[in-house]
């Protein structure tokens, strides 16, 4: 890279052009979505307090979903209020390191979340497949050492990514159309030859998203094969119950983050991909805390106890 070039590029800011093309409707996104992201917020705090205060929840299943609920409103935070901001103003100039950073930070959230989803997987494959060994095996020092692993492969592979894309030259236009520094957004701005980096989009892809979702779906073969072969109804859905908020979730974050990222540069379409951005960090974590909670007893009861004991 010319020297020149890269002091220029290093030196500039972005442009995050947002929802420009929507001036008249600003007003009403930014008190939608501002509603929007703090019944989000209060919806997984509110998982994380009642895991931690209720002793019958400090078991593995709830020690996942607690992380996970911690993991996403770090993620949401790093999105949301920008982009709550950006409602409120023409553009929203962010500079080149800052943009790196919440990129950065978006990627190892997003693909620590996406490794923790699989180890919840494991955690209820061993729950219903093989329940005499199921606290032999499911120790805490395995739930620790899971979500550690967890969180380091998540920044590790995104602090990989995202130097390689902002060692690119963006010599040509910094107005980023997209309401965060999201990776095609970003990657369609670069003025040279950006084959090599898609590869290395493809390939962490297939790392944070491909394998650990179908390491999930076959965890929820023998799940499903196991379910199948419970004799009693009641049973079969005790065991159902305990998994499909998780299923629903996986679906839900898998199906929207495959759709944005594995696919090549020439599919890029920047309002299309504004919608499903939307979609996946704002409404989807807002229906997480709804899912766990509507199909788990368990977690119902618990607030429910923890909403009563004032009026005691």
């Amino acid at each position: 890279m010319d020297p020149l070039q890269k002091n220029h590029t290093l030196s500039s800011e972005f442009i995050i052009l947002g929802f420009g093309d929507l001036e008249e409707l600003k007003i009403f996104f930014f008190v939608l979505f501002l509603a929007m992201h703090l019944i989000t917020l209060a919806g997984h705090t509110t998982i994380v307090l009642i895991t931690l205060i209720n002793t019958c929840l400090h078991t593995p299943m709830y020690f996942f979903l607690r992380n996970l609920s911690t993991i996403e409103i770090c993620y949401i935070l790093v999105i949301v209020p920008n982009m709550l901001a950006n409602f409120l103003s023409r553009n929203q100039r962010i500079p080149f390191l800052g943009c790196a950073l919440q990129m950065h930070l978006f990627i190892a959230l997003g693909g620590a979340e996406c490794f923790l989803l699989a180890a919840m997987a494991y955690d209820r494959f061993v729950a219903i497949c093989n329940p005499l060994r199921y606290t032999l095996i499911i120790t805490r020092a395995l739930c620790l050492q899971m979500l550690v692993l967890a969180c380091i492969s998540g920044f590790a592979l995104s602090l990989t990514l995202t130097t390689l894309i902002f060692l690119l030259p963006f010599c040509q236009s910094h107005e980023i159309n997209h309401f965060f520094c999201d990776i095609p957004a970003v990657l369609f701005l670069a003025c040279s030859d950006t084959r090599a980096n898609e590869i290395a989009v493809f390939l962490v892809c297939m790392l944070i998203l491909l394998i650990p979702f179908l390491l999930i779906l076959l965890s929820y073969g023998f799940i499903i094969a196991a379910i199948l072969r419970i004799h009693s109804a009641e049973g079969r859905s005790k065991a159902f119950s305990t998994c499909a908020g998780h299923l629903l979730v996986s679906l839900l974050h898998y199906g929207c983050a495959i759709f944005i990222y594995i696919r090549p540069k020439s599919c890029y379409t920047p309002e299309q991909d504004k919608i499903v951005s939307l979609i996946y960090t704002n409404v989807t974590p807002m229906l997480y805390p709804m899912i766990y909670s509507l199909r788990n007893k368990e977690v119902k009861g618990a607030l429910r106890r923890l909403l009563e004991s004032p009026n005691r």
